[in-house]
Order: C-alpha cells, then sequence, then structure tokens
C-alpha cells in the first residue's frame, strides 16, 4: 500500500513557475514508477509526465515538453514536477500517482495509486 500527497499548487501568472512535490509513504518507494496528471473541468485525465522506478528514464509529452520536468529522490520518498512558463490552458488539477512492478515509465492510467491532486491555476 501506498500513500500520495502531492503539494506545490496554486495560483501563478502566466509565465511563471510551480514546482509540485508528491510524497509517498511506505518503505518501497524506489519500487514504484511513478507519473504526474493532470485534470481540466469536463476534460480527460492527461498523462504530463512520467519517471522510472529508479530514475533512469523518463518520459514527457509534445504537449508540456520543454516546459515540464520530472525528478524524483528515492531516499525521500518523493517525486517532483517542475512546470516552467506556465500558460492558462495548464490550469487542471495535478495527480501523482505510482505503479509497481514495472521498470518502465508508464504512460497510461494504468496506475496502482493515487495522490488526492493539488490545484494548479495559471491566470493570464
Amino acid at each position: 500500500q501506498v500513500q500520495l500527497v502531492e503539494s506545490g499548487g496554486g495560483l501563478v501568472q502566466a509565465g511563471g513557475s510551480l514546482r509540485l512535490t508528491c510524497a509517498a509513504s511506505g518503505r518501497t518507494f524506489g519500487r514504484y514508477a511513478m507519473g504526474w496528471f493532470r485534470q481540466a473541468p469536463g476534460k480527460e485525465r492527461e498523462f504530463v509526465a512520467g519517471i522510472s522506478r529508479g530514475g533512469g528514464s523518463t518520459y514527457i509529452p509534445d504537449s508540456v515538453k520543454g516546459r515540464f520536468t520530472i525528478s524524483r529522490d528515492n531516499a525521500k520518498n518523493t517525486v517532483y514536477l517542475q512546470m516552467n512558463s506556465l500558460k492558462p490552458e495548464d490550469t487542471a488539477v495535478y495527480y501523482c500517482a505510482a505503479k509497481g512492478d514495472t521498470w518502465l515509465v508508464i504512460t497510461t492510467t494504468n496506475y496502482d495509486y493515487w495522490g488526492q491532486g493539488t490545484q494548479v491555476t495559471v491566470s493570464s
């Protein structure tokens, strides 16, 4: 069982930056691939970043490539999402997720555990 708690969301002006943090419980964090998703009102949940269990592989989709970066610190049971050059269309609830028993980066919603989400609002 893994519990995930996101933090770092808030209100930011367009062009600004935020760093989201996802803190995980448990002593086996290093066994989980991690991902970040977002969901805006009326839209489907969208994958925005993924990282393998050891941190050696990452994947950022074209929609946010060059602006978003994912990283993790397994010693701290934490995964981060650095978001730069934010746009109003980045406004959404951002979720982190964990997937066990894989060495891959997972880009679908096929994750085992999800956090409650943190709101990011980008004003124009």
